[in-house]
């Protein structure tokens, strides 16, 4: 089974390490010694875009995507 969690990367001696939140591991029921899969992906803050794009009104995005299904 697949499980997304969100959780913070912190630094132990030189190595880095990820937390399994008590909940999901019981979930799982996962314990010590057991073999988990992880696969790595930097998650995207949301607010670190705000004004990087430019941004036009709403309907004319909305007629533009419409002149593209009307071809």
């Amino acid at each position: 089974m697949t499980v997304i969690i969100r959780t913070v990367v912190r630094k132990k001696g030189n190595s880095l390490r990820v937390v399994i939140p008590s909940e999901e591991a019981s979930k799982e029921e996962l314990k010590e010694g057991d073999e988990v899969e992880v696969v790595i992906r930097k998650a995207m803050d949301v607010r670190k875009l705000f004004g990087k794009y430019k941004f036009r009104d709403i309907q004319s995005l909305k007629d533009e995507l419409r002149e593209g299904w009307q071809q």
